[in-house]
């Protein structure tokens, strides 16, 4: 390169060219040269280096070299040898520049440091394409710890890139950015938040990608699909996504249906409302009328006989229904709920099994059913509950029991006395 540059210049000189004409062509001539042998060498180093990387990857089973080279790690890792070269060779060119020269060295450097985040960030992203096909780490916030891991390293770079431009080392630079430290915290608040945020979601097993979960705050209601550090995305049922702010999860409440996706059964938790006045004792007329229904007859056969025995020995006088013990008929369709869940196919038998009275209300007794179906499915789960509410329904008036109803426009109008 030397004895070219020499011939170059003396044979420019020989001819007629001003001595500083003849340093600038010369240097020119060579900058042209060596940016095209930096090219061609690059160019043939991909295609080498990509093509044995493929070729490899089509002999091996595993799919982590498969994702070496979607993430362009081969491609970059080729840019080494040839920026090698420059560091070597463009001093060379510029040894009669050396404002240039620095120039140039820096922007080497920058550039170094730059292939260098490229590289990592390409490994990292195989990395986290590699972790997220193997089954026990599906569902971890891979992504999260990507990022705070690439965050700390584009810090790095910067740093080292500031460094270089002002000639300064990096421990000085350093120091003198602790002064700054406020100013970075504010800039950064909430990757900060998010780099928190998604620790103590991984420690404490908040959230996985793939639970269900509802965020009345932020309107979402489906499944996770993705946790990195900024952000949670939720695919909601209706197909729309959500997306919430990590730190979000540890600031305010939501619900995590994973519990109940993990247990043997879903819950059923809703109530009939019953008109207070249709609840009543139970005459003996009434009672044997309800033996007919299967699934209570026998326990109306033995309650029935356990009262007798007991207003009969304490002589009670049963002119009056009120004086001593009675069935109600609200108790004995309390009784028939119990006995109907308990023989219901879909309904699990070793989970609670309850038919519960609460509160009186302005708009009757609610007469709660507490249960769980088998089957967890969304849309199974529905069915099995509609069914056991449509029977229910309607066997109330079988107990001459009515459900309370706020009177509709109809109920108004029958009531007009006409013209």
């Amino acid at each position: 390169m030397s004895k070219f540059q020499h011939y170059l210049h003396d044979y420019l000189v020989a001819n007629g060219t001003p001595e500083n004409v003849a340093v600038y062509i010369n240097m020119l001539a060579l900058l042209v040269i060596m940016l095209m042998g930096i090219l061609v060498i690059d160019f043939l180093i991909r295609k080498i280096l990509i093509g044995a990387f493929t070729n490899f990857a089509t002999r091996t089973k595993t799919n982590f070299d498969d994702f070496l080279i979607s993430n362009k790690v081969p491609r970059n890792i080729a840019h080494i040898i040839p920026l090698l070269i420059a560091l070597e060779f463009f001093p060379i060119v510029f040894r009669d520049f050396l404002y240039f020269e620095n120039i140039v060295e820096k922007g080497l450097q920058i550039f170094a440091i730059i292939l260098t985040l490229w590289i990592v960030r390409s490994l990292l992203n195989t990395l986290k394409d590699y972790l997220k096909t193997l089954p026990s780490l599906r569902d971890k916030p891979i992504d999260s710890y990507i990022q705070v891991f690439m965050i700390f390293a584009w810090l790095g770079g910067f740093l080292s890139a500031v460094a270089i431009v002002t000639g300064t080392s990096l421990t000085s630079f350093l120091t003198a950015m602790g002064a700054a430290s406020a100013i970075i915290i504010l800039i950064f608040k909430d990757t900060i938040l998010g780099f928190v945020a998604s620790i103590q979601v991984s420690i404490n097993d908040m959230v996985r990608i793939g639970d269900w979960i509802t965020f009345e705050k932020y309107g979402a209601d489906g499944d996770v699909i993705e946790i990195n550090l900024a952000t949670v995305k939720v695919q909601n049922f209706d197909k729309t996504i959500t997306t919430i702010p990590t730190y979000a999860l540890i600031s305010d409440s939501f619900k995590n249906w994973r519990g109940m996706m993990d247990s043997d059964g879903r819950r059923i938790k809703r109530a009939l409302f019953i008109k207070q006045d249709s609840v009543i004792y139970l005459t003996q007329d009434a009672v044997d009328d309800l033996k007919r229904i299967q699934l209570i007859s026998s326990y109306l056969e033995s309650r029935q006989s356990d009262i007798l025995d007991y207003n009969n020995a304490n002589a009670i006088d049963k002119s009056l229904l009120l004086n001593g013990r009675n069935l109600t008929n609200m108790g004995v369709f309390r009784k028939y709920i119990d006995t109907y869940l308990k023989n219901h196919s879909a309904i699990n038998k070793d989970m609670m099994i309850m038919a519960r009275q609460l509160a009186p209300t302005n708009q009757g007794i609610p007469l709660e059913i507490y249960a769980f179906s088998s089957d967890k499915r969304w849309e199974n789960y529905e069915y099995i509950m509609s069914d056991i509410f449509d029977h229910l329904i309607a066997a109330l008036p079988y107990f001459g029991l009515e459900i309370f109803e706020l009177p509709s426009s109809s109920n108004f109008k029958a009531n007009v006395p006409p013209n």
